[in-house]
């Protein structure tokens, strides 16, 4: 074997040597993203799941048993949250997961989870209101450590009493 075909054999090994070290680096992008793919739809679920579980219960303290047509009857912004010796899971009303949080490590990942309600008005329920409306915005925020990003759900939630 002469030096020509010493320098291409190197030549042909160098790029042997790249081509692999290029796979290789691909399938570890490609695993990255399909798990945090994974957990985030773990997380989006959980979001929903909590929503759901919420959405299920009263509008408001004063609206638990009884109807409303008062807003000076609904609980003020700034006592948004459990009432004394209310504790989770035996909430009754919407705005007791004001200021919840709970961790989930039932799945593949540890997943934190935070809900926070407030009072929105029907023209713009991106801004916390100061005053009770007939509208609270329930926002729930799932991270994990495990995570790249951070899930984010909101819905708006009406009382409505129909006579």
């Amino acid at each position: 074997m002469n030096t020509g075909q010493s320098l291409l054999s190197i030549g042909a090994m160098m790029l042997l040597s790249i081509l692999v070290l290029r796979v290789n680096n691909t399938f570890n992008n490609t695993s990255t993203v399909l798990q945090d793919s994974k957990l985030g739809i773990l997380a989006t679920s959980i979001a929903t799941s909590q929503i759901e579980e919420i959405s299920r219960l009263a509008f408001d303290e004063c609206t638990d048993s009884n109807s409303t047509n008062s807003l000076s009857s609904l609980t003020p912004p700034s006592s948004l949250g459990p009432e004394p010796g209310e504790t989770y899971p035996n909430y009754n009303d919407v705005d007791d997961y004001n200021g919840f949080t709970k961790t989930d490590t039932s799945m593949t990942a540890v997943f934190n989870i935070s809900c926070s309600v407030v009072y929105v008005s029907d023209t713009n329920p991106d801004v916390a209101s100061s005053v009770p409306t007939w509208n609270k915005k329930i926002t729930i925020t799932v991270t994990s450590p495990s995570m790249i990003d951070t899930i984010r759900a909101s819905t708006i939630y009406s009382y409505w009493y129909f006579r």
